[in-house]
This record gives C-alpha cells, sequence and structure tokens, in this order.
C-alpha cells in the first residue's frame, strides 16, 4: 500500500502552500545538511601538530584528509532517500523514525538525523515486505530535483495506513521507478536509493562468504558488487582497511565509467584495476622494461589459458632443483664438517614434500644444511647457538652449494624458455600437451631476452602464475571481480590468488560470453578462482533494461545460452525499439540528432570497424569516442558517446543508437560468440534503442 504527495509547488509559492509534511522533511533535509557542514568543520579543526612524530602527523594528516573527503557535501545529491519508522514493539528501535542515507549525519547533541544505509537498523528499508515487516510500521520515499525535495510516497504495514491520499498497489513505487530511470549523462551512478530485496541479500552477505551472480542485463549485478564492497567496508572496516578491497573489470574504460560509484559512497581507499594490469604490474616487477605488447590468435590465446598451463609451469620451476653428486663441506676454524648427498637429497625431499613456494624453500635449504652442521659440531662436543647456524647458512660454501643445487629463478625467463625452446616445453609438457599444442605455443621468433620480448597478455598471465610457484602473492581481505564470465582458467587463477585468505564477489553473465577462452561454467570458474564453495546467485529481473527492448534482444538466448533462465523486465514502462532497414551512415546523423534532441545519454554502438567512419559522418556533433583519449572530449563526459561494439560490456545508456547488428555478429571468430556480442550491445538501452541495418539482421532477430 502506499500514498504520494503532489509534486513539490513552483518555489515561488508561499510557504503556506506547500504541504506540512513537504515542510517538515525538507526542514528536515536543511537541518542535516547543516548538521554535516558542522561535522565538517570540525574535521577541517583538527590538528595534527599534536602527534609525537613526524610519522603520525602524518599519518593524521592523511586521515583527516580522508575524513574530509567523506564529509564533503554536493548540493545536488539528497541527503537522505528513505524513511523508516518502526512500531512501538520492535526489538532495540521500537516507536524510532529513521531517515536513511548515504552517509551517517549526527546532529550536535550525537543523535542521528540520517543513518548510514550500510547500518543494520537500516536493513528493513531494502528488505520489508508485506509479509515480513520486520518491525516497521511505515516506510517512506522521498523524490528529489536538483537536491529540493519534491514529494514522497509511503507504504504502510500491518494494521497502520497512511492517511489522506489514495491508497495504489505496485510491485515497486513510482518514485523507484523514476529514480532507476531518470536521465544521466557521465558515468554510473550508485543505486543506493533503489536497492531490491533480493539484490540487498547479495549486498549484506557476510565477508566469509564468496559470491558469485549470474546476472542478467539490467539486473543490476555490477552495481550490486560495488555496493557489497561499500558494505564490508562499512561492517569490517578494520579488517579490511589493513587486508585491502580490489575491484577487477574488463578494461579502463569501464573502470572509469564505474570509478565514482564507491567515492560517491564515501569509500575512497578501493583499488580498481583490470586483469591486463594486474599480471602486466607482476610482469613490470620481474623486469622494468617488460610490457604487454604483442597479441596472439585466439587458439593460441586459448591453449595458454588452459588450466593444464599451471602443471607445465609448475614442472618448468620445479626442473631446476639439481641432484646432488657430492656433498656439502663447511670448513670452520681448523675443522672441516661435512654434510653427505644423501642426507642433502633428503632434506630437499622433505623441503617439496611441504608444498612451500620455490624462493622460500630455497631459504630453508640453507639453514637446513646449516642445522645439519650444528648437529655435527654438537655430536662432536662443541657448543654452537643459533648465531652459529646463521652464521653457516650466510657462509659461502653453503650458499655456493644451495645456487648449485637449488637455483634463484626468474619466473619471466621461466616462460620465455617455455615458449622459446622447443625442448624445454617438451619435458614440462610431457603426458599435459600433445605435439600440435606444443608447437602452438611457441613463438615463431624465439625472444632473447625479457625486455624485448612480444609478451601477450595471455604470456603476462603465465608470467604471473610462475611469479607465484616461485613466491606466494599477498592475499587481500575482499575482491569484487566483474565479466568474469570472459576470463580464462588461468586468468581466473591470477584473480583467486589475490583473495587466498579472503571472499570473492564474482561478476557475469555467461550469456555475454564474448572470448573463445572463457570457461563457459560457474561451477569451473569458481573452482579456477578457488573459491568451489561460493553460492551462485541468479537475477533475473531487470529494472534498467525496458521490456520491449530485452524481449527483443532475448530472442538470442536460445542459440547463445539455452540453459540460462530469460531475463524479465519489472518496469511499468515498456521503453522503445525501432528497427529501421536503411544505409546506416547515410541514415546516421538525422537520427543521432533526434535522439539527442532527448534528455540523457545517447550510446552510439558501432562495429569495431567502423568507428572511423562514423566519427566522420558525425563531424559537427560534440562526441566522444570509447576506450581512446586522442580527442578533446572525454568519454562519459559528453551527451554522446561512440562505442566500439567490442567495449560496450557493462556500460548503460539512456539512449541507445546501434548500427549494423549483423556486422557486430560477423566480427567475431564465430557464430555464437558475435550473437553474444550482439546481445551485450542491445542490451545497452535505458529508456530507448534505435536499430540501423543495411545488411539482412542475424535470423533469430528478423
Amino acid at each position: 500500500m502506499s500514498s504520494a504527495t503532489p509534486p513539490s509547488p513552483p518555489a515561488d509559492l508561499p510557504a503556506t502552500d506547500v504541504p506540512a509534511d513537504l515542510r517538515v522533511e525538507q526542514a528536515h533535509l536543511d537541518e542535516s545538511r547543516a548538521a554535516l557542514a558542522r561535522m565538517r568543520a570540525r574535521t577541517e579543526s583538527l590538528d595534527s601538530a599534536a602527534a609525537g612524530d613526524w610519522v603520525s602527523r602524518e599519518f593524521l594528516e592523511a586521515a583527516f584528509a580522508e575524513r574530509r573527503k567523506a564529509l564533503a557535501d554536493d548540493p545536488t545529491v539528497p541527503l537522505f532517500f528513505g524513511r523508516v519508522d518502526y512500531r512501538p514493539d520492535a526489538p532495540d528501535v521500537g516507536g524510532e523514525s529513521l531517515h536513511v542515507g548515504r552517509r551517517h549525519i549526527t546532529d550536535e547533541r550525537g543523535d542521528p538525523m540520517v543513518v548510514d544505509w550500510r547500518a543494520p537498523v537500516s536493513r528493513a528499508f531494502y528488505r520489508a515486505s508485506r509479509s515480513e515487516p520486520l518491525g516497521l510500521a511505515l516506510r517512506r520515499r522521498y523524490g528529489f530535483v536538483r537536491g529540493r525535495l519534491t514529494g514522497f510516497e509511503d507504504e504502510a504495514f500491518g494494521e497502520a495506513r497512511p492517511s489522506g491520499a489514495a491508497q495504489v498497489e505496485d510491485e515497486y513505487s513510482a518514485l523507484l521507478e523514476a529514480e532507476i530511470e531518470r536521465p544521466r549523462v557521465g558515468p554510473m551512478r550508485d543505486i543506493v536509493a533503489t536497492i531490491q530485496p533480493e539484490q540487498d541479500v547479495i549486498v549484506r552477505a557476510d565477508l566469509s562468504r564468496s559470491v558469485c551472480v549470474q546476472g542478467a542485463p539490467g539486473t543490476g549485478k555490477t552495481a550490486v558488487g560495488l555496493h557489497r564492497a561499500a558494505y564490508l567496508l562499512y561492517a569490517h572496516r578494520d579488517q579490511l582497511s589493513r587486508q585491502g578491497v580490489l575491484v577487477v573489470g574488463p578494461n579502463a574504460s569501464f573502470l572509469r565509467y564505474i570509478g565514482d560509484v564507491l567515492p560517491a559512497l564515501g569509500e575512497m581507499a578501493v583499488g580498481q584495476t583490470t586483469i591486463e594490469e594486474l599480471v602486466a604490474t607482476t610482469l613490470r616487477h620481474a623486469h622494468a622494461k617488460a610490457t604487454v605488447r604483442g597479441s596472439d590468435p585466439a587458439p593460441v590465446s586459448v591453449l595458454k589459458g588452459d588450466a593444464r598451463m599451471a602443471e607445465v609451469l609448475s614442472r618448468a620451476v620445479w626442473s631446476h632443483l639439481v641432484a646432488p653428486t657430492e656433498g656439502l663441506v663447511v670448513p670452520r676454524g681448523a675443522a672441516r664438517w661435512r654434510v653427505p648427498a644423501y642426507e642433502v637429497e633428503e632434506t630437499i625431499a622433505t623441503l617439496r614434500s611441504r608444498e612451500v613456494r620455490y624462493a622460500a624453500a630455497r631459504a630453508m635449504l640453507a639453514q637446513r644444511l646449516a642445522h645439519a652442521v650444528l648437529v655435527k659440531m654438537e655430536n662432536a662436543g662443541d657448543s654452537p647457538d643459533d648465531r652459529v647456524q646463521d652464521a653457516v647458512a650466510r657462509s659461502r660454501p653453503v650458499k655456493q652449494y644451495v645456487d648449485a643445487v637449488w637455483p634463484a629463478v626468474d619466473p619471466a625467463r621461466v616462460v620465455l624458455r617455455l615458449l622459446s625452446d622447443p625442448d624445454f616445453l617438451a619435458t614440462a609438457a610431457d603426458g599435459l600437451l600433445s605435439a600440435d599444442e606444443q608447437r602452438l605455443l611457441l613463438w615463431p621468433k624465439p625472444a632473447k631476452a625479457p625486455g624485448s620480448a612480444p609478451w601477450s597478455l595471455a604470456d603476462a598471465v603465465l608470467v604471473d602464475e610462475a611469479h607465484d610457484l616461485v613466491a606466494r602473492q599477498p592475499s587481500l581481505g575482499h575482491v569484487v571481480l566483474d565479466e568474469a564470465q570472459d576470463l580464462s582458467a588461468m586468468m581466473l587463477r591470477a584473480v583467486g590468488r589475490r583473495c587466498t585468505t579472503g571472499s570473492a564477489t564474482v561478476l557475469g553473465d555467461l550469456a555475454q560470453t564474448t572470448t573463445a577462452w572463457g570457461v563457459g561454467s560457474w561451477p569451473r570458474a569458481l573452482a579456477h578462482l578457488g573459491k568451489p564453495d561460493a553460492v551462485v546467485d541468479e537475477l533475473t529481473r531487470g529494472f534498467r533494461v525496458p521490456g520491449e527492448v530485452i524481449e527483443y534482444a532475448a530472442r538470442l538466448l536460445p542459440r547463445i545460452a539455452p540453459e540460462l533462465t530469460p531475463p524479465v523486465s519489472v518496469r511499468r514502462a515498456r521503453g522503445e525499439l525501432d528497427v529501421v532497414a536503411t544505409d546506416p551512415l547515410g541514415a546516421l546523423p538525422a537520427a543521432v540528432s533526434r535522439v539527442l534532441e532527448r534528455v540523457g545519454s545517447v550510446g552510439l554502438i558501432v562495429p569495431d570497424a567502423l568507428v572511423a567512419d562514423v566519427v566522420r559522418v558525425l563531424d559537427g556533433h560534440p562526441l566522444a569516442v570509447v576506450g581512446t583519449s586522442d580527442r578533446e572530449q572525454v568519454e562519459f563526459d559528453v551527451r554522446l558517446d561512440v562505442v566500439p561494439a567490442s567495449l560496450a560490456k557493462g556500460l548503460e545508456f539512456d539512449h541507445v543508437v546501434l548500427v549494423e547488428p549483423a556486422a557486430i555478429a560477423a566480427g567475431e571468430p564465430d557464430e555464437v560468440t558475435g550473437l553474444r556480442r550482439l546481445y551485450v550491445c542491445l542490451t545497452r538501452a535505458v529508456t530507448s534503442l534505435v536499430v540501423l541495418h543495411g545488411e539482412p539482421l542475424p535470423a533469430a532477430l528478423r
């Protein structure tokens, strides 16, 4: 049940013409804004000079600066978007009326004026239903224009009913729908005001639980993942501020698109990267001049991404061990202490059985050999202490012996040798890869050094794996992995290494897999990630993509992902779909001009090969090309973005003009991948989709 106030009257009307309830709520908004200003002023008045030393002073100044950022106020953004009124008998919060917003705001006495959406008392705002009111008597949602309150809607629970306005039955409120459909220009916004119950369950999942979200287009899976990161940082601040949180996205344009969401929620310290940058950093760490500069044909990338490569690399790294043929002799004073070869062999076997990293075991070997020498010294009547053991471990004879039987390994050089030396590869891949597969792996021209090698993304992933075999990758507290369906088994292992002791939020849609090396199954993907026990939640209710558009795109599902549940749009507005057979380039200027007359952002999605032609025919229109930085306009900062089809994934626009669907599908190596790419492109619209085609449409869309 809901009731709504009329829209806010014009600002020049007398205050007496504004409904009383609306005046009270606007006054609370103004008081909250003043309270936030006081909180920021108090932070700005804090002085780090009282710190005991310069390190503490630097730490305090950084903390104060971060706090000031978190308390920044944008007058165009409402400080609260909802209110919950608890029944008198609700445990702990009986009779409380609380405004829910993006941050916690208190008055001068410390009483809450706005409670953080992540706080436990806010959960009922998202989860309460008629069957489970969670202690609520009433839920209120607000409408705003440029930060000013324009109206509200009430939903009563139990016996209570709001007075004064007609009751309306709806799946969700008109204000909620208006917020979802609100036009935008620029990067992605938070969805904190519109989180749905099934989304909230995922957002508030416990830190110890890894979650995989199979989400159809428009279900908000990316936003859910980002809001879960914000929630976990709120609920486990001390732990995650030490261990770190990382968001891994598919490309740099996608990261720029989502980059404002977490800061808008007050979280500044979350790292954001791509899988390419993740492994390229490891490559640069191995050799400063080594960069990802090459590319592989799809069959080669598929093979390099195969999980069997992990065992090939393990064999290659550990093959550097050399069986001792002579014992260790350590001169010390007038005595010469000898550790026989068989004893060294036993020590090496023991270290191998412990499954520690190569470099760590190598360091242990020096200490084990030194300890063996100490035991012999003690048996001879000496009384050495730990300092003697350390001195023996650092002595030249021990170092030289360790170098001989357990030499240091450079991960990049191991991979370079695998891809350049047929004999070395054959030994490491024996019984794992066929002769044809081994030939496929080898570089056409062997590289001489890591700094000049033509590393591809798949090669850098192999280096990352080899690096972890040598020295363990530190683990973060939580990793959010988006568009995970496009990662190979080896890429998933690379991400999984970053959260071995932490948890993960895995986001994706198998119907949108557009790489040849995607693993094609969530259980397999989660196993490669190291999170086989993660719970897979499926989101099928679409809030963003309008019904007419999603139903049109879903015609492709029987061909590209027959096992998935087709998405359902819950929007009352059906949206707009216009499919026009025409000369696309000739009709494009007029079509774009018509769309630009409407409110909101415009995405012009085109086959990658037509980007230059499209920019040429639209000469004179202010536009940006997604994925490029050689134009004056910056992507997402203008109303019109030209989007290469290969970069459309994860982006949304109020209005989309899509050029030549058949060419988009034909741009991929096989039919299914091409139709999946087209499915992605067709589902980027929030309000309207115009399809311009000269070539016949793919059969499923005709």
